[in-house]
């Protein structure tokens, strides 16, 4: 057809076809919105505010939540729409996506059956999402023996340190082949289910979860971009992967759902997005930096997440281990300054900001050596 009809030949080009994943799904999430959002109401799919939590949030209850069922199609649409649906890579972060967001979908729906604030056991939740995180682990496996993937590791700053992940030894002793994979398999597991788990310890204050991850997947568009991309790559000396420009599609696809979303999640919101958005995007956002060998990168792109999720940890280590005392006045992070008197606009803006702070320094890692 490029051919015949010249003018066709701007579809070939990353950077429009982007654009208009971006756009095409801020006008699903924009215009679909109402109507999910109308539908949820109608089943009583409402949010159960935990009895522990701040009291200024018992109002929010009755909230429709399960709203990131609005996120995922916002993405995988215009993913499906807009890229080459023959590069592997591409279906791995749909995949990964859409069983992350089914993971969170179980969830909140035991949630709004039993009408509480706990659906699946953190147990089962973990359990089921290392499942799904070993599948993408598996998929890169094959894809690097195919000589389409690295399982080395990109240190930022010292960019000549490339670790392979993969213990050579036991590649040449029959019956123990698969043992070499071990490392990078357990690896992958642990980057994606944490940072899935960590965007949903953020998804706690209207618009501050949706908010942050606009931020990631900005940072994740340009970094997916440049590493596919010949001159960039090679200028930048990052590893060149040809297959990972495709994934520019979907990291455009998620900023513009992410914004369609904000529209009726920001303060006071309308509708909260639930387990089932919050785990997809996750889901995605680490798989997409491990699929372009970024995932040192993580603590940085997706900043405010990771301190949401190690406030955690800290509270729950410090209950535990020191008598009962805590560090934080509540966790996670942000229900602490909550609780020290900041307004919740206040706390999301400010958040945005340190995510905005983390995301271009990342960025910056890219030049500097």
């Amino acid at each position: 057809m490029y051919p015949i009809f010249r003018v066709f030949r701007i579809f070939r080009y990353l950077t429009f076809r982007c654009v208009f994943a971006s756009l095409t799904a801020l006008a699903i999430g924009m215009l679909i919105g109402p109507f999910v959002i109308r539908r949820l109401r109608e089943f009583q799919i409402g949010q159960y505010i935990r009895d522990e939590g701040p009291e200024s949030h018992k109002k929010k209850t009755g909230t429709p939540t399960m709203g990131g069922v609005l996120i995922c199609i916002s993405i995988l649409v215009p993913t499906l729409l807009w890229s080459d649906l023959s590069n592997p890579l591409v279906w791995i972060t749909i995949l990964s996506t859409t069983a992350f967001g089914a993971i969170g979908f179980a969830d909140d729906y035991i949630k709004v059956v039993h009408k509480r604030n706990l659906g699946l056991t953190s147990s089962q939740k973990l359990l089921l999402q290392f499942i799904a995180s070993f599948g993408v682990a598996a998929s890169l496996v094959f894809l690097e023996s195919r000589g389409l993937y690295s399982t080395r590791l990109v240190f930022p700053f010292i960019k000549q340190f490339r670790p392979d992940l993969i213990i050579g030894t036991f590649q040449h002793i029959h019956g123990l082949y698969w043992l070499s994979f071990l490392p990078f398999v357990v690896f992958v597991m642990l980057v994606i289910s944490f940072s899935s788990n960590a965007v949903n310890l953020t998804d706690g204050l209207d618009g501050l979860a949706i908010g942050c991850t606009i931020i990631a997947a900005a940072a994740l568009t340009v970094l997916t971009y440049v590493s596919g991309h010949m001159v960039f790559s090679d200028y930048l000396e990052l590893q060149r992967m040809p297959l990972a420009g495709e994934l520019t599609i979907f990291c455009g696809a998620m900023v513009g759902a992410s914004i369609g979303f904000l529209w009726y999640n920001a303060h006071p919101a309308e509708v909260f997005m639930g387990d089932v958005g919050s785990l997809a995007l996750g889901g995605a956002i680490s798989t997409v930096a491990v699929l372009v060998k970024q995932e040192l990168l993580l603590p940085f792109i997706g900043g405010v997440f990771i301190l949401e999720a190690v406030s955690v940890m800290l509270q729950v280590g410090s209950y535990k281990l020191r008598g009962g005392k805590r560090i934080f006045k509540m966790a996670p992070l942000h229900h602490h300054f909550e609780l020290s008197g900041w307004s919740e606009s206040k706390v999301i803006t400010r958040f945005w900001i340190m995510a905005l702070i983390f995301a271009l320094f990342a960025l910056t890692t890219l030049k500097l050596r």
